[in-house]
């Protein structure tokens, strides 16, 4: 389906007064002379085709960029755009991740990836994505991407402090009255949707959002944020462009080294094992603006407090013949995967490692929120032997907390170790370090959004 009307980049979104940018995640590609590569000529069609508004061509290319280069970041992003825009959400979500494992973590990326988690029906999997940079994304975009992942009243709270801290503008006032209605606070959306439209539009406003507010409608919800067509029939991503498919070089020999069986050697110190990249890199998430909204020609008035009286009956709200008129078809919609159960964050002891030069004591894993993965390795004793070299490596991390994970990765067992006690900021911090110092394979991930694989058992250990 092609949407020309959007090749300049905004979007009039009728929904919340929102400019969009055409590929929410799309980074602009340079042209390609003749003699690029065949992977850069494909992506470069790809951007055209997005700019056009011919998504499925825009998919196609994408989709061969991306088999000939597969590990490259940017690909991926472009695909994932490509993906969204033709409303498949499944696979949207599954690419935008692949492309911030391999690095990309550019704020529009993030946010598309939290957008289509929540289009899938990954509510508490987007709400996760938008923790991780609550304090570096825009309040009016925070509060209204927390309201269409499912946590409307968390929305509420941030948009209301928002206009009261001076971001009073349309875009803030109209996030705020979708979020009330998405939270069945009908009066107050009524009130606040006025104070841009006009009482004589209301109404019109009320019935179209009434109509996506039914639990099942998550696809709705954002399709008509982002104004394209779900696919419901979306399968997700082909099975020969997974990630997991193309592992990098560092990790193939570095797992193939873990793999050799351990010569006993009692006088003699332990090879140095070489850094495992398990996973492709799990980069904490930035997210930006959706798109600042035109003004209304007129002068906005002053925020209004609403009325504090509880409406939740949604025909008190408007006039019931302004509802009358709207029918939606929520049967074509599947309905949202059961909220799993929350993961438990790995078990963790001491670190049995020399201490830091000017460390006091060693920092619990519990004493932070986010962990830094240094390698993976097919046995527990390898894994505990490798903590000792990175220490040696790395002095600071002997005031950490050493933590060992079991996961499961293409049907192989794997241990991977991890220093606990971080905060988000720091766990970055020290992941650029070793990166800049020639090191390989280091994650940043936050304790209680375990990295793909980890196996959910009793059996998680750590350093004894």
């Amino acid at each position: 389906m092609n949407r020309t009307a959007r090749t300049n980049g905004n979007r009039d979104a009728r929904l919340l007064g929102l400019a969009l940018t055409t590929a929410l995640a799309g980074a602009t590609l340079t042209g390609c002379a003749a003699s690029a590569p065949p992977a850069n000529l494909s992506a470069s069609k790809a951007e055209a085709a997005l700019a056009k508004g011919n998504y499925s061509t825009a998919v196609e290319h994408a989709e061969a960029a991306v088999r000939a280069d597969p590990r490259n970041a940017h690909f991926r992003t472009t695909l994932g755009s490509a993906y969204l825009e033709s409303g498949r959400f499944a696979s949207a979500a599954t690419t935008f991740d692949d492309a911030m494992k391999l690095g990309d973590t550019s704020p529009r990326t993030a946010l598309s990836l939290a957008l289509t988690l929540a289009g899938a029906g990954r509510g508490e999997e987007a709400v996760a994505v938008l923790r991780d940079w609550e304090g570096e994304i825009a309040p009016s975009d925070l509060g209204l991407a927390y309201s269409l992942a499912g946590q409307p009243e968390r929305g509420i709270h941030v948009l209301s402090n928002a206009v009261r801290n001076g971001e009073n503008t349309a875009k803030t006032r109209q996030n705020l009255a979708y979020s009330y209605a998405l939270a069945g606070r009908w009066r107050e959306a009524r009130l606040m949707a006025e104070q841009d439209i006009g009482n004589e539009k209301v109404g019109d406003r009320m019935a179209e959002w009434a109509a996506s507010i039914h639990p099942d409608a998550y696809r709705v919800r954002v399709a008509m944020l982002l104004q394209v067509v779900p696919d419901v029939q979306d399968a997700g991503q082909p099975v020969e462009l997974a990630l997991a498919n193309f592992p990098s070089a560092e990790q193939l020999a570095s797992e193939a080294a873990a793999a050799q069986p351990a010569v006993v050697q009692p006088a003699a110190t332990p090879a140095a094992p070489k850094v495992a990249l398990n996973d492709a890199p799990q980069t904490s998430y930035e997210l930006p603006p959706i798109g600042d909204a035109p003004e209304p020609a007129f002068s906005a008035p002053a925020y209004k407090a609403p009325n504090p009286q509880r409406v939740n009956d949604f025909q008190a709200a408007f006039p019931a013949s302004g509802v009358s008129k709207v029918a939606l078809d929520t049967q074509s919609f599947a309905k949202p995967a059961p909220k799993a159960a929350a993961r438990p964050a790995p078990k963790a002891a001491p670190a049995k490692a020399a201490s830091a030069k000017g460390a006091s004591r060693i920092v619990m894993a519990s004493e932070g929120t986010h962990l830094v993965q240094l390698g993976s390795f097919t046995s527990e004793q390898a894994a505990r032997r490798a903590w000792n070299i990175y220490v040696k490596r790395y002095p600071e991390l002997a005031a950490h907390e050493m933590v060992l994970n079991q996961a499961m990765v293409n049907g192989k067992i794997y241990w991977r170790v991890a220093a606990g006690g971080y905060s988000a900021t720091s766990s970055r911090s020290m992941c650029g370090k070793i990166g800049k110092a020639g090191g390989e394979g280091c994650i940043a991930y936050a304790q209680d959004r375990p990295l793909p694989g980890t196996v959910q058992n009793e059996r998680r250990l750590a350093s004894r």
